[in-house]
């Protein structure tokens, strides 16, 4: 039987580097896409995403590596780990999740990506 493997993410921006990410969480088994909803955004970085929860999810659900894509909070913790029955946690070197009782899986981000960058360049043409 497969293995449960939970990814979490905003992909308020999606980008190549999320695809890298899902596409080495798919060798470990099923994954779930723990999908950070606008509100928990709003309270940890400070912005409504560009494209709102509804949206990104059904794009995340196209993707060929996503099983299923779940509302999540800012923070894993074991009882999230518990109730989507997960085994592995894969997440970028940044992982910071409370979640003790779950093996994670640390991957290195690709590098010159991010949702931060694209965000960046696109204020920056904008000014031009």
């Amino acid at each position: 039987m497969k293995k449960n493997v939970l990814v979490d993410m905003s992909a308020t921006l999606l980008h190549h580097g999320h695809i890298n990410l899902l596409k080495k969480a798919a060798k470990y088994g099923n994954v779930i896409v723990a999908l950070t909803t606008d509100l928990e955004i709003k309270k940890k970085k400070g912005y409504i995403p560009e494209i709102n929860f509804s949206n990104r999810k059904k794009i995340l659900e196209s993707i060929k590596y996503v099983n299923k894509v779940v509302a999540s909070k800012w923070n894993i913790d074991d009882k999230f780990i518990k109730m989507n029955n997960i085994q592995y946690l894969v997440h970028g070197s940044d992982e910071k999740n409370s979640c003790k009782n779950v093996k994670k899986i640390i991957l290195k981000r690709t590098k010159n990506i991010s949702s931060k960058m694209l965000r960046k360049k696109i204020l920056k043409s904008e000014k031009k």
